[in-house]
C-alpha cells in the first residue's frame, strides 16, 4: 500500500476490525454488482470509496429522468446512457484507483456463472425474482457469498446467503419461484430507503471481505421506514430446496 492509499483509507485503517490487513483484502477483492439502480448506486459508490480493488458493474438498462429521484450514481447529463457506464463515470471521479469492468447487457446463465466465479462477493441489486433466482443459483453453484437487498414503497430488506457454509440457506430457500414481482414503477419508493438498504449491502460486503463481525447469513433484516422499525427473522435452510439439493449432488 502506498502513501496516497494510506491517507485515502486512513479512517478505515484506524479501525481495529479493518487495519492494514483488512484494507489490503479490500484492495485485492473483486465484487460483482448486478443492477446499478436505486440499490446498486450506493453499493457501488461506497465500495469504490472504501477501496474495493475491482468492481464489475452489470446493467443493460439506460438512465431515465424518473430514475434520478433515487439512483444517485447517475446525473441529468447522462440520461439515455447505459447505467453501468454512467455509474462507472461517477466511481472513477470518486476513486480513480478502482478498476471497473462494465457489462452493458443481459447475461445468460453461462455468462452469469462465469462472472460469479471471478467474484469475491456478489451483490444483487436487481428488482425482479427471475433475475434474483438466476443470481442465487450461480452463487450456490460457485460457492460465492451473495448479499441480497430489496426496497419498495416504504419497506426494505437485506440478507446474506453464504453457500460456503453447508448449513446456510440460499435465496430460493426463502422465496418460491412463482412469487409475484413488485416494481417501483407500479408501487413507488421513497428515495432514502434505497440508500439505507444499499448502504447496508455495502457494509455486509465489506464485512465478508475483511472477515470481521457477524454477517447476516441465516438472517433477514426487514425495515419499516414509515415507523423507523427494524425486525430480524431467522432463516432456516430448506432441505427440500431444489437449488441447494442440486448443489450438494
Amino acid at each position: 500500500m502506498n502513501d496516497e492509499q494510506l491517507l485515502r483509507y486512513s479512517r478505515q485503517i484506524m479501525l481495529p476490525d479493518v487495519d492494514i490487513d483488512g484494507q489490503e483484502k479490500l484492495l485485492a477483492a473483486r465484487v460483482l454488482i448486478i443492477g446499478l439502480g436505486g440499490l446498486g448506486s450506493p453499493v457501488a459508490m461506497y465500495l469504490a470509496a472504501a477501496g474495493v480493488g475491482h468492481l464489475t458493474l452489470v446493467d443493460y438498462d439506460a438512465v431515465d429522468l424518473s430514475n434520478l429521484q433515487r439512483q444517485i450514481a447517475h446525473t441529468s447529463a447522462r440520461i439515455g446512457d447505459n447505467k453501468a457506464a454512467s455509474a462507472a463515470h461517477s466511481l472513477h471521479e470518486l476513486n480513480p484507483e478502482v478498476t471497473i469492468t462494465c457489462i452493458e447487457k443481459l447475461l445468460d446463465a453461462d455468462q452469469l456463472l462465469e462472472q460469479v466465479k471471478l467474484a469475491t462477493v456478489v451483490v444483487d441489486c436487481t428488482d425482479n425474482f427471475q433475475t434474483r433466482f438466476a443470481i442465487n443459483a450461480a452463487c450456490v453453484a460457485a460457492k460465492v457469498p451473495l448479499v441480497s437487498g430489496a426496497a419498495i414503497r416504504l419497506e426494505g430488506q437485506i440478507a446474506v446467503f453464504d453457500s460456503r457454509d453447508e448449513n446456510s440457506p440460499c435465496y430460493r430457500c426463502l422465496y418460491e419461484e412463482d412469487s409475484d414481482d413488485l416494481t417501483c414503477a407500479a408501487n413507488g419508493v421513497l428515495a432514502p430507503l434505497v440508500g439505507i438498504i444499499g448502504s447496508m449491502q455495502a457494509l455486509e460486503t465489506i464485512k465478508l471481505i475483511c472477515g470481521f463481525g457477524t454477517n447476516l447469513a441465516g438472517r433477514l433484516l426487514l425495515l419499516d421506514a414509515r415507523h423507523s422499525q427494524w425486525r430480524e427473522l431467522r432463516l432456516p435452510k430448506d432441505h427440500n430446496c431444489p437449488v441447494c439439493q442440486t448443489a450438494s449432488v
